[in-house]
C-alpha cells in the first residue's frame, strides 16, 4: 500500500484495469505523506530531474497544507533564513564546535 495522487485510481480504470484503494484516515494519511516524501527523495537521488523535484514539491505542499502552513509563508521564512544564515551553495561542512578558550 502506498499513497498515490488523487486521480491515479481513475487513470488505472480508464486504462482498462481495476484497482482496490481506500481513503486514509488522518493518522494513516500523515504517516503516508512522510513515507511518500522519503520515496520521492530516493527517486530524486537516483534521477535528479524536474519530474522528481515536482513530486517532492507536491508532497511538501500537501504536508504544509495539512499543518496549515501556506507555501508563501514557507518561502518567506526560507528567504529570511537564507539572508541571515546563508544557503547551502558554498558546500560548508561543519566538523566541530568548541569554546574559543579551549585548545584543540
Amino acid at each position: 500500500m502506498k499513497l498515490v495522487r488523487d486521480l491515479i485510481p481513475r487513470i488505472i480504470e480508464e486504462n482498462g484495469k481495476s484497482c482496490v484503494y481506500h481513503i486514509a484516515g488522518d493518522t494513516e494519511y500523515k504517516r503516508s505523506l512522510f513515507e511518500k516524501m522519503r520515496e520521492e527523495l530516493e527517486e530524486f537521488i537516483e534521477n535528479p530531474c524536474y519530474e522528481e523535484a515536482a513530486d517532492m514539491y507536491e508532497v511538501l505542499r500537501t504536508i504544509c497544507e495539512l499543518h496549515e502552513l501556506d507555501m508563501c509563508g514557507v518561502q518567506s521564512v526560507a528567504n529570511d533564513k537564507r539572508e541571515q544564515r546563508g544557503g547551502f551553495k558554498d558546500k560548508v561542512v561543519l566538523e566541530a564546535v568548541s569554546e574559543k578558550n579551549e585548545s584543540r
